[in-house]
């Protein structure tokens, strides 16, 4: 789990959850298709997998690799004390189904855990495949992050949706295919961040005063479209620009790319602006009453920020390029209330899915 958002909404479900009076555990799941990130000697392009080739390919890795390491353990350290797993590790779906976590209650979610794009989308686990019968299944704000699947993995995916008693997704625009795929009883619902208010995410954070004033960038894809968005932004409002992606952007002022989830939280909190390419970069500075301005990303997985922004009527700050408007501050009041509303439903179906 060695993404800010994953972590993020993984914690805020969990202590919401306990918040409600329940016992609650995550599944520590890692299959192979998990497991190899930050493997030091692990050639991802087999192009570069030849003699002479992979030892020049390593060298020049090896920088970034190493700092990604130090981001690895910070992530580490946000598990080890924040989140509550299962003391086993589950390598695969088998593995799960010969001795699965005892539990009244299964939840699958949240984020693009039904994407079939990734891998995850298409592993049964996902879809507490596992799960005794006797118990009681529901997802809550599941995202497949699109607005339809391949065709290929239809009857896969409409076969494992009716393992689920409740079921409810972060996307509105998800409920057609919902529907499409024999679930018309699907809802939408918050994203877990957002089950937890300002105050408590503040809690969470070290006291202090912000470093000058910054504009962060979030990058998932290296963008030339994110790089060209920020600087401009960043000129016009007199701002330096933080990097708080996974890799070296070569614009920033700085680079914060060995960053833990509450850094990250932190730095979108004292942020004068927020260009990014992320549904939970977007989701916090909501949070945090930031302004900011998603950039569409290259892969067909828009639908996620589309969706939550067209909610709260900031479908504007979906953009494909820099334009003027962006430098006008974001009137969050009627957001703010609109967004209340929403967080009262979604914590009303886990009331019912739970306890009903």
């Amino acid at each position: 789990m060695y993404n800010h958002g994953a972590s993020l909404q993984a914690y805020a479900l969990q202590t919401y959850l306990e918040s409600m009076g329940h016992s609650v555990e995550i599944i520590d799941y890692k299959p192979d298709y998990l497991s190899g990130h930050y493997r030091l000697w692990t050639v991802d392009n087999p192009i570069f997998d030849k003699p002479f080739i992979k030892q020049l390919y390593l060298l020049a890795k090896l920088p970034e690799r190493l700092i990604s390491l130090k981001r690895k353990r910070l992530f580490d350290e946000f598990t080890t004390r924040y989140l509550k797993l299962t003391s086993h590790r589950y390598n695969s779906n088998e593995e799960l189904k010969e001795n699965p976590p005892q539990a009244d209650v299964y939840i699958a979610g949240s984020d693009q855990i039904w994407n079939t794009l990734f891998q995850n989308g298409r592993d049964s686990a996902f879809y507490l495949d596992f799960a005794p019968k006797i118990s009681k299944r529901i997802s809550y704000a599941a995202s497949f992050a699109t607005e339809d699947i391949d065709k290929a993995y239809i009857p896969f995916v409409k076969k494992m949706l009716q393992n689920f008693d409740k079921i409810s997704v972060r996307e509105r625009c998800a409920l057609p295919l919902l529907s499409s795929l024999g679930r018309a009883d699907g809802v939408a619902v918050c994203d877990p961040v957002f089950l937890l208010n300002r105050k408590h995410w503040e809690g969470l954070l070290p006291k202090g005063q912000k470093t000058g004033r910054y504009l962060l960038v979030y990058d998932t894809e290296k963008s030339d479209i994110v790089k060209s968005v920020a600087q401009r932004i960043a000129k016009a409002k007199k701002l330096k620009i933080y990097n708080v992606s996974a890799f070296w952007i070569g614009y920033a002022d700085q680079d914060l790319w060995a960053s833990s989830p509450l850094d990250f939280v932190q730095l979108i909190r004292d942020a004068e602006y927020v260009v990014s390419n992320s549904f939970h970069a977007t989701a916090f500075s909501m949070i945090f009453e930031r302004n900011f301005c998603v950039i569409n990303r290259s892969e067909h997985i828009n639908e996620r920020m589309k969706s939550l922004l067209m909610n709260y009527m900031l479908d504007d700050r979906l953009v494909t390029d820099y334009s003027d408007s962006l430098l006008i501050d974001i009137n969050f009041s009627e957001v703010l209330l609109s967004l209340q509303e929403d967080i009262d439903q979604s914590k009303h179906y886990l009331d019912e899915a739970l306890i009903g």
